[in-house]
């Protein structure tokens, strides 16, 4: 099995640097022709099917890069990206910054002193839930020689690929930023264990600002 991991394009929430987690914000159309370009570099990679956070921007980025393909996309909600509750909508960065963003901004910077707001959720209930489906994915016998899409979120994805690299720290979270957007992580799944094949791959000739995490 060939997991190809997508982070979603960009929103006009990343653009201005508010916490989104699970607020439901569509695509811009920069993060449309991000997608659009990553499909165009995808064109020739053979996929079966697709899973999909239910999140929009997650939904619509794998909906442009499967466009002409007839493929079955999944929800599922364990794709989602971690919740931030209340924090969400803060402004985090620039001259706009909220009071609050620096407590949330312990989230990059501080990743093992974060706390999330009591309707947040927390790193270790994130690797839990996307640990579940990458479980899933492992047992999947009847899957075991698909192409598979899977569009996700930046926390999200690093929980993912942490789980796989075997590192399921708080502290240690972040490898050194966040996902870019529209960047395509391969996953091998044989004989039950996921394998990080290459990381990272960016189809798109447009320059993404890249969101340092310290």
């Amino acid at each position: 099995m060939l997991l190809y991991i997508v982070r979603h394009g960009e929103t006009d929430w990343n653009r201005r640097h508010k916490v989104q987690g699970r607020t439901d914000i569509p695509l811009n159309d920069y993060g449309r022709r991000l997608a659009e370009e990553t499909a165009e570099g995808m064109r020739d990679i053979p996929i079966d099917l697709a899973y999909t956070s239910p999140l929009l921007r997650a939904k619509e980025t794998a909906q442009i890069i499967l466009k002409g393909r007839d493929i079955p996309l999944f929800e599922d909600d364990r794709l989602q990206e971690i919740s931030f509750g209340s924090y969400e909508g803060l402004f985090c960065g620039g001259e706009q910054a909220d009071e609050k963003s620096e407590a949330f901004n312990r989230f990059f910077n501080d990743t093992a002193n974060y706390i999330p707001p009591e309707d947040g959720e927390t790193i270790p209930c994130l690797y839990e839930r996307t640990g579940d489906f990458l479980r899933e994915m492992e047992e999947r016998e009847d899957l075991a020689d698909k192409s598979i899409l899977v569009s996700t979120h930046g926390a999200a994805m690093t929980s993912l690929l942490n789980r796989i690299r075997g590192n399921l720290s708080t502290e240690h979270f972040w490898k050194d930023e966040v996902p870019p957007n529209c960047s395509v992580t391969l996953v091998e799944i044989k004989d039950g264990k996921a394998v990080i094949l290459k990381e990272g791959m960016i189809f798109y000739k447009e320059k993404v600002k890249k969101w340092k995490t310290v």
